[in-house]
């Protein structure tokens, strides 16, 4: 795995990890703070540009296609941050309040923190543990000399 996978990949899956287990203990509130952000037209842009600039970031340092799952995990984020900054700065709010409405936030909570408690293990695992994997290869052998 490449430096700079490993380094987002742990970025990216602490975050998602604590941002999920953070939401679990706090369901009610998360929803009622984003029901209400939604319906603000200057939040919804500030997160708007808050999430173009974290895909744009993602997406013009990490373009990798190939090199194993977390390299293209990394990537799907990076793009899928970047199409959703990007939306909710295009879109009338109106059109952003209708597609949060329709994920049904609130009935389906647990799953996409879930998902995104998956989501951020498996990142944050393979980030550390190729980290781990990479110092441990690069010491030096020490042969026994009799």
């Amino acid at each position: 795995m490449l430096p700079r996978t490993s380094f987002l990949a742990k970025l990216m899956g602490a975050y998602a990890i604590i941002v999920a287990l953070a939401s679990v203990t706090h369901k009610q509130s998360i929803v009622e703070t984003t029901t209400m952000l939604i319906d603000d037209r200057p939040l919804v842009l500030i997160v708007g540009l808050l999430g173009l600039i974290a895909g744009l970031t993602i997406v013009l340092c990490h373009n990798i296609w190939s090199g194993g799952v977390s390299s293209i995990v990394v990537t799907l984020l990076g793009w899928m941050l970047l199409i959703r900054g990007g939306l909710v700065l295009f879109l009338p709010l109106d059109a952003t309040v209708s597609l949060y409405h329709a994920a049904q936030f609130e009935r389906f909570f647990y799953l996409y923190l879930g998902i995104t408690l998956i989501l951020g293990l498996y990142l944050a695992y393979a980030g550390f543990w190729s980290s781990a994997r990479q110092r441990i290869a690069s010491r030096p052998v020490k042969i026994p000399t009799s």
